[in-house]
């Protein structure tokens, strides 16, 4: 029950118990965000609560939160969290003035998270991230019964959150109370597992009988994504086609074995998006607004205007292709770099996005080289990645590994099709020669081949305007992503009760 010393609960007693979704995350949406994961988790969150659901995120006090939101109150009096042989003090926040929907619950701990960036600087991690977000973990837990009345089922996201679900099952005094919370852990990218050397079991609270290899050992180090799958009840990725990567040698990232070991208590739900934000129709970001009816009249005011941003010249029949992401390997920089047709096809070409440096100097070196063909802006704004979608008219996305992807259903949206490499919710996602090209073999030549097709298709309008307008079509929305995870919900409610 909530302790009177902490104040008044962000929720307050329930007249039908139906439990609180709390969600734990490194990133959500605006307040913290590096990529894919902070839309991810506030979408999901937006449409459980638009549902009718009570729900509730907890999310790190970054320096970058209080950019979107100045003014925030205090939930009661600091509490002590003791981890490992030192005590933190821990204070939590909301906004003053919050926007309908989840609540957000910020956990200030400024030594931990008062910093320039999320996960590091420079380049490099900090050298504390262990501590940082097992802290946060630990803290999460000590506040939810203060702060929420009644039954809650937990959702932690990714590496980040996942000693949670440890930390509920192994000390004695949140087991007891957490005996039969369900869980759930999303895992958004096992590319990114949380490794760190066995010298920081004691700074993270890990108690060491589970430093074994069923549940947080890895090749002798520590492995926080694993020993959330291993203390989970249901765990979900991203896509159906990314959960059957990852239970293959191949595509596991070292976990294989752990998600076939899961069987069918892991699953794959597509990601949604906000349909009402991204929707040419209604889009205030664009230079014309468009739909089905005059798609080629205005996203050609719209592909102007980007040719126009970028010096490019302003050619209508010139396919235009864009892509929007990180630089980094993952997302095929590679490919693109060694791609035959991104040298020397009379198309024009637009990346925006940060990433690694030498990617960032290749792009801008090819731009150099190819001014009339290339344009390459590093500072992501909102704005440009709207109008870059608008004024497309081919998305690239030759992914090494792609869990789900967010940016092939936003071009679809917007009328670009995709060149993408079949994997993960790519598959997913994109119709071969329907609203995209696919292709298999992460390499330029299988790229270069796939964007020949698109290109042939493109020379002719009685090919590409139907397709075009399929792709608008789609329906990517969460309402379909939200029955799926009300299912997931109830087995581990299932799973819980039979604890």
């Amino acid at each position: 029950m909530p302790t009177p010393s902490f104040g008044s609960p962000v929720v307050p007693p329930s007249a039908d118990d139906a439990p609180t979704i709390v969600h734990m995350a490194s990133e959500y949406s605006p307040f913290a965000r590096s990529g894919g994961l902070a839309e991810a988790v506030m979408g999901l969150a937006n449409s459980q609560a638009k549902g009718g659901a009570t729900v509730v995120v907890f999310l790190p006090l970054y320096r970058t939160v209080r950019d979107v939101a100045p003014d925030l109150a205090p939930l009661g009096r600091p509490i002590s969290i003791d981890l490992g042989f030192k005590r933190e003090e821990v204070r939590f926040f909301r906004e003053v003035h919050p926007a309908a929907g989840p609540k957000v619950v910020f956990v200030d701990i400024p030594e931990y998270f008062n910093r320039p960036g999320l996960y590091g600087e420079g380049g490099s991690d900090y050298v504390d991230n262990a501590r940082r977000f097992a802290l946060f973990s630990r803290a999460v837990l000590d506040a939810i019964p203060r702060l929420i009345a009644g039954p809650i089922l937990l959702h932690a996201h990714d590496w980040h959150t996942s000693l949670a679900l440890m930390f509920m099952r192994t000390y004695s005094g949140l087991r007891e109370r957490y005996r039969k919370t369900p869980t759930v852990l999303s895992v958004h990218n096992a590319g990114y597992q949380g490794h760190f050397p066995t010298s920081q079991l004691n700074d993270c609270g890990i108690p060491p009988e589970v430093y074994n290899f069923r549940h947080l050992e890895w090749y002798n180090r520590i492995n926080f994504l694993k020993g959330g799958l291993t203390f989970a009840d249901m765990v979900v990725t991203v896509s159906p086609n990314h959960a059957t990567e990852l239970r293959t040698p191949g595509g596991g990232f070292g976990l294989q074995e752990v998600f076939v070991w899961l069987g069918d208590r892991f699953t794959g739900i597509i990601n949604g998006i906000d349909q009402r934000v991204w929707n040419p129709e209604t889009d205030d970001q664009l230079t014309a607004n468009y739909n089905l009816d005059d798609a080629n009249t205005n996203k050609a005011k719209c592909k102007a205007a980007l040719q126009r941003s970028f010096g490019l010249p302003q050619k209508r029949r010139t396919p235009l292709f864009g892509m929007t992401s990180r630089m980094v390997k993952q997302k095929g920089l590679d490919v693109i770099l060694n791609s035959h047709l991104v040298w020397n096809l009379d198309a024009q070409f637009v990346f925006l996005g940060q990433g690694e440096r030498k990617y960032e100097s290749a792009l801008l070196q090819l731009a150099s080289m190819r001014p009339r063909n290339v344009g390459v802006q590093l500072d992501f704004t909102d704005r440009l990645e709207h109008r870059l979608m608008a004024g497309a008219d081919i998305f690239l996305m030759p992914s090494e590994y792609e869990p789900c992807g967010l940016t092939q259903m936003r071009a679809q949206r917007y009328g670009a099709l995709v060149v993408g490499r079949r994997v993960g919710g790519i598959a997913d996602t994109v119709d071969d020669d329907v609203t995209g090209f696919l292709f298999d073999e992460y390499n330029a030549g299988s790229m270069d081949w796939a964007m020949s097709r698109a290109l042939a298709r493109f020379a002719d309008k009685d090919a590409w305007d139907p397709r075009m307008r399929v792709a608008m079509q789609r329906d990517f929305g969460w309402e379909r992503a939200g029955e799926r995870y009300a299912e997931v919900y109830r087995r581990a409610t299932a799973i819980a009760n039979a604890r």
